[in-house]
């Protein structure tokens, strides 16, 4: 039953109905009385719903946002890319549980039309965490419209290897001399992607490589891109480019950050009039070179490649050079 006292501003009607608390003033005792009972038959009705059919898509992505994304190392643009949601076609104000299989590939289909299909695979990605995270956490929905879609098919993987050619220009051009001291930022970007041509390390783990986690013969990883730490044996002349940044940063090795390194290659390898790689492509690269050393076991452990199938992704050597093994 409604609550209805006399205030200085009229009448307050409070509410107090199936685990629900509202309440509102009015001008008369009768339009108090008129409300509550609307409110409480709302809230029988309410109650008489599905999860799914209380809560729209919307609500559940900023929910998503605010409680799941911050869990995550890439909140930033876990939370950006959630917004952007918003501004896309899907049926956003439309009950959770409504949103079908056709909704979701209508938004496939549209962002396929402005974006590359591994792009729009990660959206599909995210969007299908909320609506995972709907079901299986918050019990709003019992099927993920997502799972029953096709995604776009992705390009075959890069298979590009940088030739010792294409390094040894790039080296020019930034002035790298075996054994100097490092006295530039070119410099040490330099170093940087030659020890990442010598141990496959990715941009983000050297960047963010630290002095009190380079050991004698390894580095130590605590971050990685699958959430597995890692230790990377560092060769004889991995280990001689690395001591030859002592005293350029006192926190970081390479004293460079992810954006700078990015920017900074591209400027360089368009400078020398080079194409066709990326800084990545390094561990293409080291794959194929450290192929010739180590067993496939050996290699994934040192890559941190959980399946063996990932080997033959990076592991690309020219048919000459199996040739060669068989002799």
């Amino acid at each position: 039953m409604a609550s209805i006292q006399k205030t200085a501003k009229g009448y307050r009607a409070q509410i107090k109905l199936l685990g629900v608390r509202d309440s509102n003033t009015f001008p008369t005792r009768r339009d108090a009385v008129e409300w509550s009972a609307r409110r409480e038959t709302e809230i029988r009705e309410a109650a008489r719903k599905p999860p799914g059919q209380l809560h729209t898509l919307r609500e559940a992505l900023q929910r998503y946002s605010k409680e799941n994304a911050p869990k995550k190392r890439g909140e930033h643009w876990e939370q950006v890319r959630l917004a952007a949601f918003e501004n896309y076609l899907l049926p956003l104000d439309t009950a959770i549980g409504s949103v079908n299989p056709r909704d979701i590939a209508l938004f496939r289909d549209e962002r396929a039309k402005v974006i590359k299909p591994a792009s729009v695979r990660r959206e599909l990605t995210i969007l299908s965490a909320v609506f995972e995270t709907a079901r299986r956490d918050w019990g709003w929905i019992e099927h993920n419209p997502c799972r029953d879609i096709s995604k776009p098919k992705l390009p075959r993987h890069r298979e590009r290897v940088i030739h010792w050619w294409e390094i040894r220009l790039m080296l020019r051009a930034m002035n790298y001399v075996k054994g100097r001291p490092v006295t530039t930022k070119t410099q040490a970007l330099a170093v940087c992607w030659l020890v990442a041509l010598r141990t496959g390390m990715r941009s983000g783990e050297l960047c963010a490589l630290t002095w009190d986690r380079v050991a004698e013969k390894f580095c130590h990883l605590p971050i990685t891109k699958n959430d597995l730490p890692r230790d990377v044996p560092l060769s004889r002349r991995a280990r001689i480019l690395i001591e030859q940044m002592r005293g350029w940063s006192d926190t970081t090795v390479f004293g460079l950050n992810p954006a700078s390194r990015d920017t900074l290659f591209r400027k360089y390898r368009d400078r020398c009039g080079l194409e066709g790689f990326t800084f990545h492509d390094s561990r293409h690269t080291a794959a194929t070179m450290l192929s010739k050393k180590l067993g496939v076991l050996d290699l994934c452990k040192m890559f941190g490649w959980t399946d063996t199938k990932q080997a033959l992704t990076y592991y690309n050597p020219h048919a000459s050079t199996i040739a060669s093994l068989l002799e």
